[in-house]
């Protein structure tokens, strides 16, 4: 029997789940030509004014909400700046695609197209191998920047400092073995060459040949890769398609000024 006055976990989800609808309810709310005060917020949302007033104080400390004097609630900057992030992915991936198509009918093997996301990689496209290969990846999954070849391109730019931490964190959770300095050695000729390898680190059958993606500040935005099984994909052959990958990348740099 349960004690009066404890939520089960069932009841505080929904509780969790209620709040974030009715912050979302917010931000929709003032994104149509804004909002003077709480009061018309709570008026269109149907809350009330004091949930309405709390839930604004967070949507304001995250920068979701801003406060503008004399004309009251306006989105904030951190909805303007994952607006520009998905625009972004948005027209990378159509620019991209030619690309990618064009390093998949050469190539027969599995394309990826990848950007950074709180951490972690984030697959923006795949074209899959026309080889009797499957590969776990998929548009809109997510995997490790440490253990992947897209992920380790788009860490190129990093600092030792930058790497070594990253490895501190990762490492041990991911099941990368040898010490610290020869994964650090490693991503330092990787960033010398201008290409990296998966060599197993994310699936043991698998490898890949990666390559960084740049905009017009000469910033790294996205990655691509070539990947397939240790049977399609000897050591010879990961030599030979770096040129590949890297002239693919480059041309889709190119494309946004990079």
């Amino acid at each position: 029997m349960e004690k009066a006055g404890h939520e089960t976990a069932p009841s505080k989800q929904a509780t969790a789940s209620q709040t974030l609808v009715r912050g979302l309810d917010i931000i929709e709310a003032v994104s149509k030509d804004g909002a003077h005060d709480i009061g018309a917020i709570a008026e269109r949302t149907g809350m009330t004014y004091s949930t309405a007033h709390r839930l604004i104080s967070v949507l304001m400390q995250r920068r979701y909400l801003k406060r503008v004097p004399g004309k009251g609630y306006r989105l904030g900057s951190k909805l303007l700046a994952l607006g520009f992030q998905a625009y972004s992915q948005v027209e990378l991936t159509a620019v991209a695609r030619p690309f990618l198509e064009r390093l998949a009918q050469k190539t027969s093997d599995t394309i990826h197209l990848a950007c950074e996301e709180m951490g972690a990689v984030f697959y923006l496209d795949k074209i899959a191998s026309r080889r009797p290969v499957e590969i776990s990846s998929r548009i809109g999954g997510i995997k490790p920047l440490l253990s992947t070849g897209v992920g380790k391109a788009l860490l190129l730019d990093g600092s030792i400092e930058s790497w070594a931490a990253l490895y501190d964190a990762d490492a041990q959770r991911l099941g990368l073995t040898g010490p610290r300095e020869q994964w650090i050695a490693m991503m330092r000729d990787y960033a010398r060459k201008g290409h990296t390898y998966d060599l197993g680190e994310d699936e043991q059958s698998i490898r890949c040949v990666a390559a960084p993606i740049r905009d017009a500040s000469h910033a790294i935005v996205a990655a691509i890769s070539v990947s397939s099984t240790t049977d399609y994909m000897p050591p010879s052959r990961m030599h030979d398609l770096a040129p590949v990958v890297m002239e693919a990348a480059r041309q889709i740099s190119a494309e946004l000024g990079g």
